[in-house]
């Protein structure tokens, strides 16, 4: 009961929307893949609304909403959830090996064919998508659901997040430094990062005794806050790249492509860390928690990130475009699989009991 219980709180939390029914539900719809579109829709028919700076600038406001939200993150980061989950070392470096040196070197050896093309942005920013941390909230959602190892599925999700600040632009360094895509200084961009994303968490979990239950009781509403700045951030960049035409080179064909190539690679990510996670030996819990985590990549930090990475407003359209098309997709896929994998686990413990009685 109380683990049907947490799988129904679980799935509450993913943000999926109950007007749209039961089937919607099933497979995982949310509003705020609804949204992005919606905003990519704005930034076409309207892009000067992300481009003027009066009477206020949607960029600068974006630009202070980022640093907001590392710091509520912080503030919500507690350090004994961090504790508990520290035991599982074997576990822990398979989910940041995979995060932040599998997915890159999935992506990599594919440089040469699209360098000098058109697509060549496209796949900077599917590599973007490769050296991105994990998610944080919705790793954890589909740990819970499909019944995994909860400590350590919060550690890994919160470690990655701030080791993705240094990770992140270290491996685009090597593709924007003295390039002309982008003014790209590494120094720079970690001195940026440092002020803009890390102070704020360091803040945070340093407030975390005194505000954090506060921060937890108010999760939802702090969750709509990112959410805002994330949609902000998204029609703004859009907004650049629609007006200067960046887009042009690029038609419905190679957005199904895209879409393919990114489910592609979220589901060659997740057959290696399952297998990974069997020569290692881990039992189901620790293997559940390797793949939710180990596959997943980060929005939040795509598009908070992309305002200090990519100097050049008019590319970061295209480059968030893959970022947008895989959270979409994996959201979709991992909430059907860990709602199978819960149900197959429920009915295996059912049966387990069964016997023993």
């Amino acid at each position: 009961m109380q683990k049907e219980k947490t799988e129904q709180e679980a799935q509450k939390a993913v943000g999926l929307v109950p007007r749209v029914g039961a089937l919607a539900a099933k497979i995982g719809l949310d509003w705020f893949l609804l949204a992005l579109l919606g905003m990519i829709g704005l930034a076409y028919l309207w892009p000067e609304g992300g481009i003027d700076r009066e009477p206020v600038s949607l960029g600068d406001v974006a630009g202070y909403g980022v640093s907001l939200i590392f710091f509520f993150y912080g503030l919500r980061l507690s350090i004994e959830k961090l504790k508990s989950g520290l035991s599982s070392w074997r576990l822990h470096m398979v989910v940041q090996l995979s995060t932040f040196l599998l997915f890159p070197l999935l992506v990599l050896p594919l440089h040469s064919f699209f360098e000098g093309t058109e697509y060549e942005l496209l796949w900077l920013g599917s590599f973007y998508v490769a050296a991105l941390p994990s998610t944080v909230s919705s790793a954890v959602v589909m740990v819970a659901i499909a019944g995994g190892n909860m400590p350590a599925a919060i550690f890994n999700a919160s470690i990655s997040s701030i080791l993705g600040i240094f990770i992140t632009p270290l491996w685009m360094g090597l593709f924007l430094s003295g390039s002309s895509t982008a003014d790209f200084e590494m120094g720079d961009v970690l001195g940026k990062l440092v002020l803009q994303v890390l102070l704020p968490v360091i803040l945070g979990i340093l407030l975390n005794k005194r505000w954090g239950s506060f921060a937890e009781r108010h999760k939802k509403k702090l969750r709509y806050f990112d959410q805002i700045i994330i949609l902000t951030i998204v029609y703004t960049s859009f907004c650049e790249s629609f007006e200067r035409d960046m887009f042009s080179a690029f038609g419905w064909q190679d957005i199904l492509l895209l879409s393919v190539a990114m489910l592609l690679l979220f589901f060659l990510a997740f057959l290696l860390i399952n297998l990974l996670s069997r020569l290692f030996g881990f039992k189901r819990e620790d293997r559940v928690t390797a793949i939710f985590c180990g596959s997943k990549k980060s929005l939040v930090h795509g598009t908070v990130m992309s305002k200090v990475l990519f100097p050049d407003a008019n590319m970061v359209g295209i480059i968030l475009l893959p970022i947008m098309v895989y959270h979409a997709l994996q959201l979709l896929v991992s909430s059907m699989m860990a709602q199978r994998m819960g149900a197959t686990a429920l009915e295996q413990a059912k049966k387990a009991s069964a016997d023993t009685e």
